[in-house]
């Protein structure tokens, strides 16, 4: 089985059981060993896998590390366990530390069965980090992740080709959290180095307001673009013509009105993601000779993203459920709604029937009463 569906089904089980786990030994055997032994790592054979392993440490005797992954007889992988749900701060990891400097090991994970924090050296030789390389969220993993976690398995580990890769996922996370933040809120150093690339003149205090409103925007209105030349490319029949004869509208961009700080949203802990946008997008392209494309709306909400008949939840269209670690959308075809995985957005096409169904289904009868 692939490692990406021993961990789709580790979380299946894991979301039922987690109720019910109440010790820090209970989230060990429930959800920290079976994820070791997806990684190919013999949990039974202590030349594998060795629990509570020990190494004195100066004048400290007999400390305990929870688990240690072997190999040829030395540690290669540190794990250290909390309770599910526990904290993982770097001030929790104080045996991680300490194992780390006198251990072979070069790879150090602390974890609460959920979560998995995973730390090398890469800012001095020899001393873990502070700040994890990677982060590893058992109930919300996507395919790029499962791929960098599989070089922990016992049929990739290298620990060269690791660190190799710890070192670009250091840097590529700090690089996708800055552009986030500058792509929510330009910061005003972000608009003078954007500004000067293309303002040979002096900026002012005016031209800088300005500029940081044009900044704000474009990003977005590139995002969207992107977007809709991505869809354009995807959607074109056997002969060649494009099934987007006129422009696919895409969400409006709301300009701040005289300063950097951008609008908070109406609904707070609620984001609408760059596939949620997309997926929306392609709906509306493939129902776009059924309704006038104004009548399709998006409605997100936390745990799916909604997409609604003249914004009436009376008429639901389907529901994009793309927060999980296994997509799935819902289609209203039928009485109910019915679930239907998929793997990527490519296969909402493959949708393309059930979607239109539903929609001619509101306008032959309308639902008389609200879909929960």
């Amino acid at each position: 089985m692939e490692l990406i569906d021993q961990l789709t089904n580790l979380a299946s089980r894991a979301q039922k059981q987690i109720t019910h786990i109440q010790t820090e030994e209970a989230t060990k055997n429930a959800l920290v060993m079976p994820f070791i032994n997806a990684l190919g790592y013999n949990v039974f054979d202590p030349t594998e896998v060795v629990p509570e392993f020990i190494c004195d440490i100066g004048t400290k005797k007999g400390e305990k590390i929870d688990y240690a992954i072997m190999r040829d007889g030395k540690p290669i992988i540190l794990f250290e366990c909390k309770h599910v749900g526990g904290d993982l701060t770097i001030n929790n990891a104080s045996q991680l530390f300490r194992y780390f400097h006198v251990t072979e090991a070069r790879i150090a994970i602390l974890t609460n069965g959920v979560s998995y924090r995973l730390f090398t050296d890469l800012e001095q030789p020899n001393k873990m980090d502070e700040r994890p390389f990677m982060e590893f969220d058992l109930f919300n993993f996507q395919e790029n992740d499962v791929a960098e976690i599989k070089k922990l398995s016992k049929g990739s580990f290298n620990i060269e080709d690791m660190l190799f890769a710890a070192y670009n996922l250091k840097y590529m996370r700090a690089f996708k959290k800055y552009f986030d933040e500058q792509f929510t809120q330009p910061s005003a150093d972000f608009i003078h180095f954007v500004s000067k690339q293309i303002y040979d003149g002096v900026l002012t205090p005016k031209l800088k307001e300005q500029f940081s409103i044009l900044v704000h925007r474009s990003f977005h209105q590139f995002l969207n673009d992107k977007i809709t030349m991505r869809l354009r490319s995807a959607m074109v029949d056997t002969t060649g013509q494009s099934l987007l004869a006129a422009e696919i509208p895409v969400a409006p961009i709301v300009e701040p009105a005289s300063t950097v700080s951008t609008p908070e949203p109406t609904d707070k802990g609620i984001e609408t993601t760059v596939e949620e946008t997309e997926g929306f997008m392609i709906v509306r392209a493939i129902l776009r000779k059924t309704v006038a494309v104004n009548r399709v709306v998006m409605r997100d909400v936390q745990s799916y993203c909604g997409i609604l008949l003249d914004d009436n939840n009376r008429k639901p269209i389907c529901r994009l459920h793309f927060n999980t670690n296994k997509k799935y959308v819902t289609l209203f075809d039928t009485e109910g709604g019915e679930r239907v995985d998929i793997s990527s957005l490519d296969d909402l096409y493959g949708l393309a029937s059930r979607i239109r169904a539903a929609v001619q289904r509101h306008e032959a009868k309308p639902l008389e009463t609200p879909v929960a």
